[in-house]
């Protein structure tokens, strides 16, 4: 089996599926990539879906199950199919007690999410699967799965809340916070200003990647120090986050790096995007996510430092280390909510725990002696 893209007929939306040994797509999950797509959800959340989905028909056909007739202990089974390394998936070779596992608990849950997703599509057009996944936690009882208040849920807390029945523990990594350095060291290691650009604006409005490459000339306000990231289709196939546009603060040094870009590299080219290819074939076309990858694979030899371009998002956390509101920190890298920024961006060090007590003076202004 495998993962095919396609484009949805009478568009240029990017979907995917999952096709059969035989080349033919799998006839469950063919519609359900498709609904993802027309309602909008992320590319690259339909790409994962699709190869969820793959590996549970995958592990449904090796141990001939009918995917709509199996049970709680079978989607057990393949909880403990996924955690295999897959040249022993088939029984044929024994796996060493201490050997570690294949997948992470993490990208278990996620493939039982896009297995849960995909049974209550189907349950909605006819098909009894969504039980098979999910279960009602009785009204009042507080845990991890009813933590969020959804939409309406003044009306509907009395009633019953759905919970998933399989889901392994996990803890949630805390992302590598580049040091300013850091940050100094892969910036000075660009050799054009179209390559130091793009990561200064990463780190100096906090934007994700995606939404750096789909900016355009209209997007960056050098009178008013701004940048505006507006959710939009992009040749480059680059994408910001769902949702409305918004205008993040920019300092006069990245303004000027851009005119400096503008004047002795961008030239004359005509074209509505900021990051285009400049040295390569194709040239003046929108610069694409695995160019970018490119340049940071060159970036990390070149430095020694094993960097990702999300890691400049540690915007912040050096806001909130500098003492910046929180609303602030919120609304700047767009997340959806302060739970975000909080629970991803927060993990403040006891340094800097200890300096803010030193600033309200608890260690030297206490009113009781130890």
């Amino acid at each position: 089996m495998r993962v095919q893209r396609v484009l949805m007929p009478g568009s240029e939306a990017e979907s995917w599926t999952v096709l059969g040994d035989d080349q033919v797509p799998v006839e469950p999950v063919e519609r359900f990539p498709g609904y993802l797509t027309s309602v909008e959800k992320s590319p690259n959340t339909v790409k994962a879906y699709a190869h969820d989905l793959k590996d549970w028909f995958a592990y449904l056909a090796g141990h001939d199950l009918d995917w709509q007739a199996v049970t709680v202990e079978d989607v057990a089974g393949f909880i403990a199919w996924l955690r295999l390394p897959p040249g022993s998936r088939d029984g044929t070779v024994a796996v060493l007690p201490t050997a570690g596992s294949h997948c992470s608990a993490a990208s278990v849950n996620r493939k039982l999410a896009a297995l849960t997703s995909f049974c209550e599509f189907h349950a909605r057009h006819g098909v009894s699967l969504a039980g098979l996944l999910t279960t009602m936690q009785p009204a009042g009882r507080r845990g991890a799965a009813t933590s969020y208040k959804p939409f309406l849920q003044h009306i509907t807390k009395s009633l019953p809340q759905r919970r998933r029945v399989l889901k392994l523990k996990t803890s949630r990594p805390r992302p590598k916070v580049l040091t300013a350095a850091e940050a100094q060291t892969i910036l000075d290691a660009c050799e054009h200003l179209r390559d130091r650009l793009l990561f200064a604006v990463l780190l100096d409005c906090g934007l994700r990647i995606g939404e750096a490459l789909g900016l355009r000339h209209e997007d960056m306000g050098i009178a008013e120090r701004a940048v505006t990231v507006t959710p939009r289709p992009n040749d480059n196939r680059a994408r910001a986050e769902a949702g409305i546009s918004r205008t993040v603060p920019a300092s006069a040094e990245l303004m000027r790096l851009y005119a400096d870009y503008l004047t002795r590299e961008y030239g004359s080219l005509d074209s509505d995007y900021v990051f285009v290819s400049l040295w390569s074939r194709p040239y003046g076309r929108p610069w694409t996510y695995a160019a970018v990858y490119d340049l940071v694979l060159r970036l990390r030899e070149r430095t020694g430092i094993g960097f990702e371009p999300h890691q400049y998002r540690t915007y912040a956390t050096w806001l909130l280390r500098r003492g910046a509101g929180m609303e602030t920190v919120k609304e700047c890298p767009g997340h959806a909510s302060i739970t975000t920024t909080i629970g991803t961006y927060g993990h403040l060090t006891v340094e800097d725990a200890r300096q803010t007590l030193e600033a309200a003076g608890w260690f030297t202004g206490r009113e009781v002696q130890l």
